[in-house]
């Protein structure tokens, strides 16, 4: 295999640190949470105790000013243990950043140091009933008072961490004329009247992942919750476009590191289990899958380390990021169906975590941005243009 240069020592210090916290606080209770639709809430406030959430904001808005890798660590090591209803990644470095970046410094210290505490946990609201792929399809609208503040109406659907959301960055049409040059984002917090949470999602797989339908009936919305104030609203767009890189090269991430774990589980399980007298590992199909699948995971690697070097550079490009995105997931899917197969009848029971993970695993095709949407980037960006969204 080919050794990573990604990682520091103190980056693979972390790393025995945070799996010490999944090992004491995640482990033994993500079965039950999968039962229950959701995490509790204690693990939020326990990660935040540890210093496990927003590791990458400035130390003055209660982050540890770490660079992104250790967020990465993060992210695989909750991928490698099939952790899939952990939020972390989301909250800390999707909804943060986005306020560390366009927010307005009254937001910054007021948000931040919660969110870094696990006191407040974050979700973004994009997709919609009818609006999943295509965000200037956007629907929800937020039109500005006399006074200054937004009427916010509409609704959301698909929304990680929205049951257990305390804050949630809104995307909104504040000139539902202008298009997608007329959307917004705004800062709603739990409580504000005309703001519910539907129900917990049922779903495929991540059944631990409190994935919510939220609803907006004439919620008023103050302008100071607007991200980023005044200067930002009607470019909720541009921020969306320029934060999506990062992103979908977290899913590329998390898809890789998975599928890794899931050649792993299966290789201990071919060495021990026997079929007609024979270890599972001794036939050729066997050995030659999984180093067809060990391979393709090698390549993926190495790719989305490179993708990790530039994103830390603030040099990874949207179709770059896009290519990570759908490749991984694809391949991540591919080896889930592959390891299944190997582990025979046993690979369809729910108690073996490469069955979890096949269920998991499927999602992460859709979100993001379908890995379809992913090709349409890519293609535009080679000169292959095509009808505009």
């Amino acid at each position: 295999m080919i050794e990573r240069s990604l990682f520091s020592p103190d980056h693979e210090s972390f790393r025995d640190a945070f799996r010490r916290f999944m090992d004491k606080e995640i482990a033994p209770f993500h079965a039950l949470w999968e039962e229950q639709g959701y995490v509790d809430r204690q693990v939020w406030n326990k990660a935040g105790d540890n210093g496990f959430l927003c590791m990458t904001m400035p130390e003055v808005y209660g982050g540890s000013g770490a660079d992104k890798l250790y967020s990465v660590v993060q992210m695989e090591e909750l991928a490698r243990g099939g952790f899939s209803g952990i939020g972390y990644g989301l909250h800390s470095e999707i909804v943060a950043p986005y306020i560390l970046h366009y927010g307005t410094s009254l937001q910054k210290e007021t948000f931040l140091p919660q969110l870094a505490s696990g006191r407040m946990v974050g979700a973004i609201a994009m997709s919609e009933p009818a609006a999943g792929s295509d965000l200037q399809g956007v629907k929800t609208t937020a039109i500005k008072q006399p006074d200054g503040s937004y009427l916010l109406n509409g609704s959301k659907t698909f929304i990680t961490n929205g049951w257990h959301a305390d804050l949630v960055i809104v995307v909104a049409k504040t000139n539902p004329a202008a298009g997608a040059k007329g959307t917004s984002l705004l800062l709603v917090e739990r409580g504000m009247p005309g703001f519910e949470v539907g129900k917990r999602l049922k779903k495929l797989g991540l059944k631990a992942q409190d994935t919510s339908e939220l609803f907006f009936d004439d919620v008023k919305v103050p302008a100071g919750h607007l991200l980023g104030g005044e200067a930002h609203e009607n470019r909720g767009f541009i921020c969306l476009m320029e934060q999506l890189p990062w992103e979908r090269l977290q899913i590329a991430i998390t898809a890789v590191s998975a599928a890794q774990a899931a050649i792993d589980w299966t290789l201990a399980y071919v060495k021990e289990r026997k079929v007609f007298g024979q270890p599972v590992a001794s036939y050729q199909n066997t050995r030659y899958k999984l180093a067809e699948l060990q391979t393709e995971v090698q390549v993926a690697r190495v790719f989305v380390d490179k993708c990790t070097e530039l994103v830390a550079a603030d040099k990874l490009d949207t179709a770059t990021a896009s290519m990570a995105k759908y490749w991984c997931s694809d391949l991540q899917c591919k080896v889930m169906d592959e390891c299944v197969q190997l582990f025979g009848g046993y690979g369809y029971m729910w108690e073996y975590p490469i069955t979890r993970a096949y269920a998991d695993a499927r999602v992460q095709r859709i979100y993001g941005g379908t890995n379809e949407i992913m090709k349409e980037v890519i293609s535009r960006s080679m000169g292959l243009g095509g009808k505009q969204a």
